[in-house]
């Protein structure tokens, strides 16, 4: 049995996701976009909660289509509200319409967001060496930096401790602890 980091249950949802995802460098902006919503949709909740929800997302919010989530209106909204597979938050219902405005600005001004997002890490994931859960940042000047400037932009539910959970989501940081066999696996 492979050694996985310490916060990863039994379930083959979270231990797929684990293996085959987090840590994983993303450059595609469908992908960065969705993780966007996800971990906005976080806030205040566990990543596992948001996990078992994804499908339900992809289907709800149109497979995370930017253009089509930006141009949502306040009928979309209701529909979203009722949608008991996905957190019916009107505030981050409404953020990632928003925030799906937003991220097509920032495309428009970079040329993709991966060109925007990535610069927080200049370009290559971030590669740390833990040992211990408890070592793991919630947040790092990287992440402050990323936070404070998609607010500037914004951007809604992305504070810098989102931001962090978005730099490991999307490979810009690889958080794997030190003893776990993806931490050292070439992706």
């Amino acid at each position: 049995m492979p050694a996985r980091c310490g916060w990863v249950n039994e379930d083959p949802l979270y231990v797929d996701y684990h293996d085959r995802e987090w840590g994983v460098p993303v450059h595609d902006d469908r992908k960065l976009f969705e993780l966007l919503i996800l971990e906005g949709a976080q806030a205040g909740l566990s990543w596992y909660t948001v996990l078992k929800k994804r499908e339900n997302y992809r289907q709800a919010f149109d497979q995370f289509d930017p253009v089509k989530v930006a141009r949502y209106d306040e009928a979309k909204t209701a529909e979203l509200m009722n949608d008991p597979g996905i957190i019916r938050n009107r505030l981050k219902i409404q953020s990632a319409i928003a925030n799906a405005r937003c991220f097509l600005q920032v495309c428009e001004q970079f040329g993709s967001f991966d060109a925007y997002i990535w610069r927080f890490v200049g370009g290559e994931p971030m590669v740390n060496d833990w040992t211990a859960r408890n070592e793991v940042p919630a947040t790092t000047p990287q992440s402050d930096a990323m936070s404070k400037d998609l607010k500037k932009r914004g951007f809604k539910f992305v504070g810098s401790t989102i931001c962090y959970a978005y730099m490991q989501a999307a490979g810009m940081v690889n958080d794997h602890a030190r003893d776990c066999d993806w931490h050292h696996a070439k992706r």
